[in-house]
């Protein structure tokens, strides 16, 4: 049973015999009596009486006619779905974001691409890199946004590649320098991020290669919050640019990092290798290409 015989045989019902029928389906009607019979026969019942010029249903025909239908209209929808889904008038993106920076980086993003595609359903998940990892490979999101990972079981797309800023209290004794090296700041604590930001892996590593192990003043994943620790004379924190710039305020003072090449924010968009990308994700990357930010 196919859906063409399916629909000849629902399309000789409606119009009342095969000629019309064939003209409605644009075949011959050799054709749609071909494909009634095989119908007929892959059920192994008739479905129809002819009566000289007339045709009538089975009792078989009747039950056949009415679940064709459905199933004639269950199709049509599905491939209009299908469609749909390909022209993104509806679906889903599950999509992770870095807790550090989102609002600066990705808000206008975020805004453009519920422009674009207003049916476009959003599950997010902010959190730190290790965590958005483990999402993206328990299949909770389907992309996320991650430090530059080594791991291989991720395929990734570049976003950004920013140096880190230092904030220092305005009274520091090194606060009035331009740019200051991280073995300078030896004897100062620091403000650091959460566990789960590999950030603080690629800080203590840096630190350790300038032969010192930094203070800890205290955590946060929320950077306006560390900023405001920083005010208070707390300690000192690195953070992005992009994000630094944006989070400069009274009684703090922002300097240029001399560090490793390795102790940046190389921002990436990551997911499961070789995993299949949804119409709404590739949708996501593609805008991500459009606004990604050069080093």
């Amino acid at each position: 049973m196919e859906f063409k015989q399916l629909r000849s045989f629902v399309e000789v019902m409606h119009q009342g015999g095969f000629t019309q029928a064939a003209k409605t389906l644009h075949i011959s009607q050799s054709a749609v009596s071909k494909q009634v019979a095989q119908l007929e026969q892959s059920l192994g019942t008739p479905l129809l009486e002819r009566l000289g010029s007339q045709l009538r249903l089975t009792a078989a025909g009747s039950v056949v006619l009415q679940r064709a239908e459905g199933m004639l209209r269950l199709r049509n929808e599905l491939l209009r779905e299908l469609d749909d889904l390909s022209h993104l008038a509806r679906g889903e993106l599950r999509l992770g974001l870095p807790l550090l920076g989102s609002d600066a980086l990705f808000a206008g993003l975020f805004a453009e691409y519920r422009r674009r595609y207003p049916n476009i359903s959003i599950q997010l998940l902010e959190g730190g890199s290790r965590n958005v990892e483990q999402a993206v490979l328990s299949g909770e999101l389907e992309l996320g946004g991650s430090l530059l990972p080594k791991d291989p079981q991720f395929d990734f797309q570049p976003f950004c590649d920013e140096k880190l800023d230092v904030l220092l209290p305005v009274d520091h004794p090194l606060a009035a320098r331009g740019e200051i090296g991280l073995e300078e700041l030896a004897e100062t604590p620091f403000l650091l991020y959460q566990r789960s930001f590999v950030l603080n892996d690629r800080l203590l590593q840096a630190c350790q290669q300038m032969g010192f192990t930094p203070k800890e003043g205290g955590r946060s994943g929320q950077a306006d919050f560390l900023v405001a620790l920083v005010a208070a004379g707390q300690g000192v924190v690195l953070l992005p640019s992009v994000v630094a710039r944006a989070l400069e305020r009274p009684g703090v003072v922002r300097l240029t990092l001399r560090a490793p090449d390795y102790l940046r924010w190389d921002i990436a968009f990551i997911w499961r290798q070789g995993a299949y990308l949804s119409k709404a994700a590739q949708a996501w990357l593609a805008l991500l290409r459009e606004r990604a930010i050069s080093p």
